[in-house]
């Protein structure tokens, strides 16, 4: 008999072998199921690993440790074996799956034939290995399937068909259009680079096929190309701006689909917090003068010295990480050495006055008395231990050892030790919380973050499986020099390819989005073509997940401090709530008298029309029309002038000696700007816009625009006149020209509604925007420790070597690129992470999705994939605030109606 318990979960009969066999591999209701469960488990992860560190090679894994690896390969696959044995004996206790029939429908089901496929690869791995084909690698790769298996316990693979059916009409006809435009675009580029003179670009578009790969990450939004046609790039254009807008719409609809599922089955809610009362605050009567002072003034309580003190310390950390920068760059390794002295006694007496204030912190009680000796000691103990005291003591320690012991490993290294001097950024931490926030979000989104990280890894997993085998013996193009992976010359994709471990930052890489490499053979853009249209969308989710529980973190503890006033919207301050109070009151009398009024007022009325009351319309009269139209053009006029002028055949045939047109037609257009500046300026204290103050329009977005359009022509005057400015310094000022563009905001509403962004998201905007400047610093000086000097990235004169040559030391042969040129002098050189500022350039576009770089020492590969993880998700979290909060701004979202109702009601 068959029973079926909660959930319709089929019960086996315990009264026979088959029947407990079936409740002991299918209900895991007792400790052993759960035991044996958990021990499939562990084996799954264990045959993962071994197929990674089988890709090793001979290289790495000798005959004796191949033997062991083979021995339990063996006896895992016999205990897979016998499981799929019992439970395809077993699942005849299910009525579905009774007779031959039923035993067919269960062998073809998803997880039984995942079972099946797990171990089938190793039977089967036998002969073809005996044979030498190298079919067998793929027989290998199989053994990555078993992985799936965890979809029994996360739903993964339910939660994407759950996507796919809530979303299949729209999914249907944009992945139909999507096709379309991947094959038309594909033929037009076919047609326009076929016979182009650059022979790489040839090489990639010579078929349509072969243009498809290339036009597939056009389509996705990369472009790793750049030499193309005149009508190439016009065709690139149009992808730019809309196609790969509609390309990207089945992608977004899968993510989006995906990570809705994941969160309405996830459930989520804040772990509870640890809010045990404790009544061990300091009391100043209780307590050593001395101490609660210290405690006070390190903290910016109590006076005015202790916050200036505070603000003194913010100061120093800025200007010492600026400093420490600075200091990497050659020649300037001792730049401003005595702000660092002044910084480090600064610090120092910091962490004195906090080790003595330390007794009477409530973050170190442990609810001994204060001014006993035991509890003080105890307190200053947890204080030395504790993360920011490491930190302080990280931010001197070097400076004192390197001073007191010259020539000592400390002093010879003190290059690398400068960069400890850098983790000073996160003593900001305990002022604006960022980091230390990131433990709530976790626990925030604990069960999102579980599901879709799982499903990530899988998928990371899989990807750098499939890769590893489709590129490790591809040799079809040549790629750079990569010294460090043991290829001098004439190196291919399958370096960088040749193991499992080498291909998994790089697919890491391919999973943000972006393809800085495209040189792989016909097996290898498949692959990367399904991470196109599935994986980066699933893959993105956690970094989604983390990003949006740290905007509702810190949403969350800035609630209450940013209510709207009545009829106030999101961003609201100082000068919307003037602008309110200003409704209906007249415009202040002039002190010249009633005919500058007029005058003023005239002037108003000219510049920015009269409100009709009836209709709520602005009326313009013909004059008005007449202006306003011209000033539209005319912004327009220099837009295009200095696109024009930047273009040398244009300057050329203008002529770019001084009194050309475009000098005049600069000249009268100032004077336009000029006079239009000036008469708002007076007609300021008529404009409620300005708070009928001419200083406050002087400094809103306008009176900053309308003055940023004049004031680089007239200081290009002033220095031309006094023999300041050259010819190529005055070029600098001309391009400012451009920011009159700004000026059309007049004419269409659009940045002016930055200024209220930034407001309505300055509690988000200062955690994370000081976590983003950690990430980036913080990873700029690992990659800047880590590939200095990489010899992937040293580039030498022709005449050198690249290896020895009858005992001559070739390029890759040194240590250091400084090495090199000792030997070598001038003749060396490394292309990246010369020093901080060049490094942080590269971080900077790193962490915007896009990466240069890609082959980096195994310390960097490890900084590279926390990027791809966690760091551009978090890094990117102030860019999506300011977009939430411009959407809240423009009354795109419902929160403002929300919160409107709300108060309405209370």
């Amino acid at each position: 008999s068959h029973e079926v318990g909660e959930n319709n979960f089929v019960v086996g009969d315990n009264s026979t072998f088959r029947g407990k066999l079936y409740n002991f591999l299918n209900r895991q209701d007792t400790l052993a199921a759960n035991v044996f469960e958990k021990f499939i488990h562990f084996l799954i992860l264990g045959t993962a690993l071994l197929f990674m560190v089988d890709t090793l090679g001979d290289y790495y894994i000798n005959s004796h440790f191949q033997s062991i690896m083979n021995i339990i390969e063996f006896i895992i696959m016999v205990i897979f074996t016998v499981e799929y044995i019992m439970r395809l004996y077993s699942a005849s206790e299910d009525p579905k799956h009774i007779g031959f029939t039923g035993k067919m429908s269960y062998v073809v089901g998803l997880f039984p034939l995942i079972d099946l496929l797990a171990v089938m690869p190793y039977w089967m791995e036998v002969p073809f290995i005996a044979s030498g084909n190298p079919s067998g690698q793929v027989v290998k790769f199989l053994r990555l399937l078993r992985m799936i298996r965890f979809e029994k316990y996360m739903n993964i693979l339910s939660f994407f068909d759950d996507a796919v059916n809530e979303s299949m009409d729209i999914l249907t006809v944009t992945g139909f259009s999507a096709l379309l435009l991947w094959i038309f675009f594909s033929s037009v580029l076919y047609m326009t680079e076929r016979d182009t003179a650059d022979e790489d670009m040839a090489n990639y578009y010579k078929t349509v096929p072969h243009a498809m790969w290339i036009t597939l990450l056009n389509l996705s939004g990369e472009c790793p190309l750049a030499n193309y046609s005149a009508a190439g790039k016009v065709t690139l254009g149009f992808i730019g701006l809309f196609a790969t807008a509609v390309f990207g719409v089945p992608i977004g609809i899968l993510g989006a689909g995906f990570e809705e599922s994941v969160a309405s089955h996830a459930e989520d809610s804040p772990d509870q917090e640890e809010t045990t009362a404790t009544s061990d605050n300091p009391d100043e009567s209780k307590t050593s003068s001395i101490q609660w002072r210290c405690f006070q003034f390190v903290n910016g309580i109590g006076s005015k010295a202790a916050i200036l003190f505070e603000m003194l310390i913010y100061l120093l950390i800025g200007i010492t990480v600026i400093v420490g920068i600075i200091q990497t760059v050659p020649g300037h390794e001792n730049t401003l050495s005595w702000v660092e002295w002044i910084a480090v006694i600064v610090f120092t007496i910091e962490y004195i006055i906090r080790f003595v204030g330390a007794s009477v912190d409530p973050e170190f009680s442990d609810g001994t008395d204060y001014n006993s000796v035991l509890g003080g000691i105890t307190k200053r103990m947890k204080f030395l231990v504790s993360f920011y005291s490491i930190i302080d003591l990280m931010a001197i320690l070097p400076f004192y050892l390197a001073y007191m012991m010259p020539g000592s490993w400390v002093d010879n290294n003190d290059e690398y030790l400068r960069m400890i001097r850098l983790c000073r950024l996160l003593k900001l931490d305990k002022y604006v919380p960022s980091i230390s926030l990131v433990d709530d979000v976790i626990r925030l989104k604990r069960r999102s973050l579980t599901i879709s990280c799982i499903a990530s890894i899988v998928l990371w997993v899989l990807f750098s499986g499939w890769m590893y085998l489709s590129e490790h013996e591809d040799h079809s193009m040549e790629i750079d020099n990569l010294p460090l992976y043991g290829c001098i010359e004439n190196c291919t994709m399958s370096v960088r390819y040749n193991n499992f471990f080498t291909s998994f930052p790089l697919v890491g890489i391919h999973l943000t989005g972006d393809f800085p490499m495209v040189e792989y053979d016909g097996f290898g853009r498949i692959v990367c073509f399904f991470m196109v249209i599935a994986a980066i969308g699933v893959v993105s989710i956690p970094s989604g997940i983390i990003a949006s529980g740290f905007a509702d973190i810190v949403q969350s503890k800035s609630k209450s401090s940013n209510n709207l006033p009545k009829g106030g919207t999101a961003g609201d301050d100082w000068f919307d709530i003037r602008y309110r109070e200003l409704e209906g009151q007249p415009p202040p009398v002039s002190v010249f008298g009633p005919q500058m009024d007029q005058l003023q007022m005239s002037i108003k009325i000219y510049l920015d029309g009269e409100p009709d009351g009836t209709t709520g319309t602005v009326k313009r009269t013909t004059f008005s029309k007449i202006g306003r139209v011209f000033f539209f053009a005319l912004i327009i006029a220099n837009i295009i002038a200095v696109v024009l002028e930047s273009i040398p055949e244009v300057d050329e045939y203008i002529g770019n000696q001084d009194g050309n047109f475009f000098d005049v037609f600069e000249a009268w257009s100032v004077f336009f700007f000029t006079v239009d500046y000036i008469l708002r300026l007076l007609s300021a204290r008529k404009s409620r816009e300005a708070l009928y103050s001419p200083l406050v329009y002087a400094t809103t977005f306008f009176g900053i625009v309308d003055l940023a359009s004049i004031a680089p022509w007239y200081i290009q005057v002033v220095l031309s006149k006094t023999g300041n400015l050259s010819g190529d310094e005055a070029k600098v000022f001309r391009i400012f020209r451009i920011f009159r563009v700004l000026q059309l905001e007049d004419f269409i509403t659009a940045f002016s509604k930055l200024d209220n962004v930034f407001r309505a998201s300055k509690d988000v905007l200062k955690a994370t925007g000081l976590m983003a400047i950690i990430i980036w610093v913080g990873t700029s000086a690992l990659f800047f420790i880590f590939e200095e000097n990489n010899p992937n990235f040293r580039q030498c004169d022709y005449s050198i070597p690249l290896v020895e040559v009858d005992g001559e030391p070739g390029c890759y042969d040194f240590d250091s690129t400084a090495a090199c040129n000792e030997y070598y002098p001038g003749m060396c050189s490394q292309s990246a992470f010369t020093n901080m500022p060049n490094t942080m350039f590269y971080v900077a576009v790193f962490l915007g999705g896009d990466w240069g770089f890609v082959d980096f020492t195994w310390p960097g590969k490890i900084v590279c994939m926390f990027l791809c993880v966690a760091g551009i998700a978090l890094y990117s979290v102030p860019v999506g605030s300011l977009f939430d909060s411009f959407g809240a701004v423009l009354g795109l979202s419902d929160d403002g109606d929300d919160e409107e109702e709300e108060g309405e009601r209370a």
